[in-house]
């Protein structure tokens, strides 16, 4: 019997019955829809989470599943796994005294207490000295965490092609390092890849460039500003050590951002960067030089969806964090006003500084002196103090700044007095940075 029929028969058989149960089924939809609605936002809310996470599937040293644990239990949204060019697919062992050497003799009872002998798989045996523990994949870590609404894993890769490391966000396949000439030729090819992958799958990915000042010899303002199809970088990484102040020989984080944004907007007449914070953690066990905690990024979406948090970020709707939580974040694009409310944190007492260049700007620059040597420190130029410039500066929960339309934009950061809850010596008090604003429709 064709499905039409068995459905005019059970009409016929059963008639004002099945119009009763068809409407108490409307109705079940309407409040399943309803609650639906609630959990994931009928408008837009903020959801945390953080792009640059490792495990034990490269250079980590937790368990996926433990990792993607925390972070839940931690009030996180969203997570991606960026395990060092690999995608954390497929099968994996490794031998329990391995797990020992990289995270201590804890780690396996641990994850053993967690989650119990059901879900924790493992062959061999501790006496004959050969037991090894599986990894979960993705795939799995997602069943035992996702929750609709509340939870969500994305996929990731850090795609690491010598000192240049590029995190993509949401890749369908594991993209292999494309190599180059010099460190700006890397970040191109590598950029082109994750854009190939992304138009070949049909698939929404967002790279970012992780910590441009690593070992110190990462890339130039100039170069990075020339690389316009990078539209996001880290401007604080919870690695402890990694440059995020800059040094002698490098911009800060924050003074690359301004000057990368200056000449993309004056010189490229492209965009200006957006910035995240992300905690890179790779340690779980006690070693403070990269664990969990100290850096995320607050975006605004209305959907807790891969797609939809990636679209926010290509908007700019979003925060980077170190701790200071904001209430309420609006950019008023008619007449020019940014303004942020943040969130009481006891006696924490706020600074906001509202940061940009002039159009009109000072563009002369000085060769970078390194004062131990005396040397010109190669590939870096030192700006006028117009590039990067606080235009105003106000303390308390509000802020607000209206532009005067002599700003190629503006950006606000704020500065608690309280230490962040797991600080590292580049982080001596919580941040939070918006993005850059005021920028958009404007003739450059």
């Amino acid at each position: 019997m064709q499905p039409i029929s068995l459905f005019l028969l059970l009409i016929a058989m059963f008639g004002g019955g099945l119009s009763a149960l068809s409407a108490h089924a409307q109705s079940d939809f309407a409040k399943e829809h309803a609650t639906d609605e609630i959990a994931h936002g009928e408008t837009s809310r903020w959801y945390k989470g953080n792009l640059h996470t490792h495990t034990l599937w490269s250079d980590g040293d937790g368990f996926p599943d433990m990792v993607a644990d925390w972070y839940r239990q931690q009030g996180y949204n969203f997570l991606a796994l960026s395990d060092h060019n690999v995608l954390s697919q497929g099968m994996k062992w490794l031998p329990v005294k391995a797990v020992e050497r990289i995270a201590g003799s804890e780690a396996f009872p641990n994850y053993l207490a967690r989650f119990g002998d059901d879900w924790v798989e493992t062959r061999g045996s501790a006496k004959a000295g050969d037991l090894e523990v599986r990894l979960k994949p993705l795939d799995e870590v997602r069943a035992l965490v996702d929750v609709a609404g509340e939870f969500l894993m994305i996929p990731s890769e850090e795609i690491t092609d010598k000192n240049t490391h590029i995190n993509a966000t949401n890749i369908l396949e594991a993209i292999e390092p494309q190599g180059g000439q010099s460190v700006k030729e890397m970040i191109h090819n590598n950029l082109r890849a994750v854009d190939a992958q992304a138009k070949r799958t049909g698939r929404l990915i967002v790279p970012h460039l992780n910590h441009p000042n690593l070992g110190d010899k990462g890339i130039s303002a100039e170069d990075l500003a020339a690389l316009i199809e990078d539209e996001f970088f880290e401007v604080w990484n919870g690695v402890e050590g990694d440059g995020d102040l800059g040094s002698d020989r490098r911009h800060s984080l924050e003074s690359l951002w301004d000057i990368t944004s200056t000449l993309r907007l004056s010189q490229y007449k492209a965009p200006p960067l957006f910035a995240l914070a992300t905690d890179d953690s790779h340690n779980y066990h006690g070693k403070p030089k990269a664990s969990p905690g100290r850096g995320w990024i607050m975006v605004r979406s209305r959907w807790l969806t891969p797609e939809s948090i990636l679209k926010s970020m290509q908007k700019g709707d979003f925060y980077a964090s170190t701790g200071v939580e904001l209430e309420q974040l609006d950019f008023d694009a008619t007449s020019g006003t940014l303004s942020l409310q943040i969130k009481p944190d006891g006696d924490a007492m706020f600074t906001t500084q509202f940061i940009g260049t002039p159009v009109n700007f000072d563009q002369s620059t000085q060769p970078r002196i390194d004062p131990k040597t005396r040397a010109q420190v190669p590939g870096q130029l030192n700006y006028s103090a117009d590039v990067g410039k606080v235009f105003a500066t106000s303390t308390g929960l509000t802020a607000t700044y209206r532009m005067t339309g002599d700003e190629l934009y503006v950006r606000a950061a704020v500065t608690s007095d309280k230490p962040p809850a797991n600080p590292t010596t580049e982080s001596p008090f919580q941040k939070a940075w918006t993005q850059p604003v005021g920028w958009q429709g404007k003739k450059r």
